[in-house]
């Protein structure tokens, strides 16, 4: 059975940015800054609340009688006691056989063209670890954009007015990145498996390494891109948020009114039709956050019975990055030319250049990841490659046509000026004197 290591980094950040965040905010208390006070406890709680309620969700321990563990969660314990109850669930099934299991099936990745079936058993315990891994996945998935995002955003923003950067401060920083990238990793591999869920998927370490590497130049970033652009212009990144904000939110819902497909109703059997709209909006909030930070990996598709589109988009991949990397370089634009005397010791060039450079780092390594390290790369009808060398020769196509169209009306252009000229010439009577043709490279 595999050992769930995957539940002890998310256990592991979620207890050291809540630490973090209260440590901070008795610091912003004690020097009476009592904003910054507030919204590092909302940032902070709020997703931790939002956990508690996740793992409840998944679990479905609403629907049963299990008080002390109602109680943990409301003392927001819920991933502690998940943990324990994750490795006693462990150490338990390597000492009992149980006499009940399950098989499924899974094919493997094709190799040489040929993919075989495979069969497994599946017992009890394995069951229940395998809920409690894709627990804790979507617990850190949730607390890493709805609340590391913010938080690692709001501490940045503190220190670039206050110019100074604690060891609190620095630790809440650092723990919430890897929060962030953390989460980021786990929704690329919840994707991939959601994606290619009758294949059994294996993800290599060089794989893991590519994500981190990817996810990390770009949310550090993007988020350095917003608080710089925020320090200089406060109104102005309210209209940049509520645009992304509502493009992401609302883009799903009216794919979803246009394609007249019923209401959803196979989510979760004991919620009712109110139950089941909240739940769409919670998911198309987190897919709005994810999506305003980095690439989501998934597109929310509410007409689907998964929620989620099984088909991979190369097109919308390269217009999200396409339109995120415009917007950042003219945010960059926009502090260069608005930036206040705060800046004045730092190399302006050098850092716009910087975070661009940044910017194209991450898709770099996104792009070495779909070529060589996705685990069910042989499944794609067309490759990274194939799909820019497509699309390198659509532009050059188009690029060629309009200079041959901009030939041909300048051609019909002095035709029609040759022929308007030819009536005055006959009118001439005086020879004129010889002058040197331009168009005509025999003349020279």
């Amino acid at each position: 059975m595999k050992f769930p290591a995957s539940v002890l980094p998310s256990v592991f950040l979620f207890v050291a940015e809540i630490t973090a965040a209260l440590y901070l905010s008795s610091t912003y208390r004690t020097a009476g800054d009592r904003i910054w006070q507030a919204l590092t406890l909302l940032f902070s709680l709020l997703p931790c609340a939002l956990v508690q309620l996740t793992l409840l969700f998944v679990h479905r321990d609403l629907s049963r009688d299990r008080p002390l563990v109602l109680l943990l969660h409301l003392l927001q314990l819920g991933p502690l006691f998940r943990c324990f109850e994750v490795f006693c669930i462990y150490c338990q099934s390597n000492n009992n056989e149980e006499p009940y299991v399950s098989i499924t099936r899974k094919r493997q990745i094709p190799k040489d063209g040929l993919s075989e079936e495979i069969e497994r058993e599946v017992g009890q315990a394995e069951g229940k670890l395998f809920a409690h891994r894709s627990a804790f996945s979507r617990a850190s998935v949730i607390q890493a954009f709805l609340g590391s995002a913010p938080q690692l955003t709001l501490q940045l923003y503190i220190s670039v007015l206050q110019q100074q950067v604690t060891i609190g401060r620095c630790f809440l920083m650092a723990i919430s990145l890897l929060s962030i990238v953390y989460g980021a990793l786990r929704c690329n591999i919840l994707a991939i498996k959601i994606k290619y869920d009758e294949y059994e998927v294996k993800v290599k370490p060089l794989a893991y390494v590519c994500i981190f590497l990817w996810r990390s130049f770009e949310i550090a970033t993007r988020v350095t891109v917003l608080v710089l652009f925020t320090s200089v212009l406060k109104s102005w990144v309210l209209v940049d948020i509520l645009l992304n904000f509502f493009s992401f939110f609302f883009c799903p819902w009216i794919l979803f009114w246009c394609s007249g497909s019923p209401f959803p109703e196979n989510i979760e059997k004991a919620l009712s039709r109110v139950g089941t709209t909240i739940v769409l909006c919670f998911l198309t909030l987190l897919y709005t956050g994810i999506n305003m930070f980095c690439w989501s990996a998934v597109q929310l598709k509410i007409n689907n019975p998964d929620l989620i589109s099984k088909s991979q988009n190369w097109y919308q991949l390269l217009a999200y990055y396409m339109m995120r990397f415009i917007e950042n370089a003219t945010l960059l634009l926009l502090w260069y030319f608005f930036k206040t005397d705060i800046y004045m010791y730092v190399c302006a060039p050098l850092l716009v250049l910087q975070l661009l450079v940044g910017y194209c780092t991450a898709i770099l390594f996104m792009l070495v990841f779909y070529q060589f390290f996705h685990p069910c790369k042989k499944l794609f009808s067309s490759s990274v490659s194939e799909s820019f060398m497509a699309w390198i020769r659509c532009v050059c196509w188009m690029c060629v046509r309009q200079k041959s169209s901009e030939s041909v009306e300048k051609s019909e252009s002095k035709s029609t000026n040759s022929r308007t000229e030819t009536p005055f010439s006959s009118k001439v009577t005086t020879e004129p004197s010889p002058t040197l043709d331009i168009d005509d490279p025999c003349s020279v």
